[in-house]
């Protein structure tokens, strides 16, 4: 197994070469195996161990077991210890997620603080089929079915292609302690269910049957591949990016005979569960919009808009005084005084500044709001009805401001100036506002 090892190390994970390595080791099997092989190995190594104090005395155990294999063998070692059912109850969380949470995080931490490249875990072969078997019972796509990744970031998983029966042999082989985790016999987790009840049985129609799997995970990512492929093509001819939204062009993507597979390779990524309901805005009414944590999918006509949640200000209301010349939040905008004007547009206006009152006021708009649009000679307009006339998205009603003076709209930002305040015969000082 050694050379197996030592070869797929090579071929794999070429780049680890001169690295500074991480094997994540609880003293169980796995990682006692694959710690003795990596400390055959020309690499830099150290070892971080998790103690979970979920077992008592025997959490003690694993780690002064730990330990002392370290110090015999000097190798440098890192350990912490967690309070994990309280951080589980208080986090509403499963004891299972809730260390994986804390061991991760502690992880990636000490990634930064120690200047190490990379972290190793022990998963292997059985680990994966497990995996595949969790993930089938709660349905999943092609990423479930193919299972534990060899990388993740900063993690790498080198023991995958090996099975527990060649990690058992080898660690008879090679006399190797470990220790035994009590909690590993129970079938009180899914995870040992499937492990204990479910893969015996298949092993025993077919004794060959980790090897075929992993031909059919083989398959299996080779489709995932191309389907990420299609994707990218595809997006290309139905997605427009504008900022930091998304737009896609329903009347392209109802062109598609299986557009759901797509809306679902593109917003996977973003957080998105609700699954039915975002195939239903593709016919849903305008308006109609679905959350996830951190963003949005809003149906807009005939296009679906994807945005990111705008962070929320800590104050509604900006006050502009009147030596200010330049504005650079929550909007960048420049004021200066001009001796004539020059063509407006959406962008820029030009206003009788001795109409201006200071402060002014720079906020979102509120419902009610109304201002007698530039052009219409006294007529009053409620802003709600601009956009409306506009047809702004309601993503786009959201990012809109208002520049007032005193009570009055000078300004909705970007879009109509008032009338109240533009530029007239007896008009002597002359501002210019401009939107960066």
């Amino acid at each position: 197994m050694f050379s197996k090892f030592q070869n797929h190390i090579v071929s794999r994970f070429s780049f680890l070469a001169e690295k500074k390595l991480f094997l994540a080791v609880s003293g169980g099997l796995d990682s006692m195996v694959l710690l003795h092989l990596m400390n055959q190995l020309p690499y830099e190594i150290a070892v971080l161990h998790c103690n979970f104090q979920l077992r008592g005395l025997e959490s003690f155990g694993d780690q002064e077991f730990i330990q002392d294999y370290c110090d015999q063998n000097n190798i440098p070692i890192f350990t912490t210890h967690f309070d994990t059912e309280a951080f589980a109850k208080d986090y509403k969380l499963s004891t299972q997620v809730a260390a994986r949470e804390l061991r991760y995080s502690w992880f990636y931490e000490l990634l930064e603080e120690e200047n190490f490249d990379y972290i190793l875990t022990a998963h292997h072969a059985d680990d994966n089929l497990e995996t595949f078997i969790i993930n089938l019972t709660r349905g999943t796509g092609l990423e479930g079915l193919t299972g534990i990744p060899e990388q993740n970031d900063k993690i790498i998983r080198p023991l995958l292609p090996f099975s527990r029966e060649e990690i058992l042999k080898y660690a008879e082989e090679n006399k190797i302690e470990w220790r035994e985790d009590s909690s590993n016999a129970s079938t009180k987790y899914l995870r040992n269910k499937i492990r204990h009840n479910l893969v015996p049985v298949l092993k025993e129609i077919n004794p060959n049957f980790l090897d075929a799997f992993q031909k059919t995970q083989s398959f299996l990512q080779e489709s995932k591949e191309m389907v990420e492929d299609a994707s990218i093509i595809v997006y290309q001819q139905v997605a427009k990016e504008e900022g930091d939204d998304i737009h896609f062009d329903l009347n392209q993507l109802k062109k598609l005979p299986n557009y759901k597979s797509y809306l679902y390779q593109w917003l996977k990524e973003f957080g998105f569960s609700a699954w039915n309901d975002i195939y239903d805005l593709v016919e849903g009414q305008s308006g109609k919009q679905v959350l996830s944590e951190e963003f949005r999918l809003l149906k807009n006509r005939e296009t679906l808009i994807l945005s990111p949640f705008s962070e929320t200000s800590e104050k509604d209301e900006y006050e502009i005084s009147e030596n200010d010349t330049e504005v650079n939040f929550p909007l960048k905008m420049s004021l200066c005084n001009v001796g004539h004007t020059t063509f407006g547009s959406n962008k820029v206006i030009f206003v009788d500044s001795d109409k201006i009152r200071y402060p002014l006021i720079l906020r979102k708009w509120k419902e009610g709001d109304v201002f007698q649009p530039f052009g219409m000679h006294g007529k009053s307009k409620k802003v709600s009805k601009l956009f409306k006339d506009e047809k702004l998205s309601l993503i786009e009603k959201e990012k809109t401001w208002i520049l007032c003076s005193e009570d009055q709209i000078v300004w909705v930002v970007g879009i109509r100036q008032d009338e109240r305040f533009k530029i007239e015969k007896a008009t002597n000082k002359i501002l210019k506002i401009e939107l960066q």
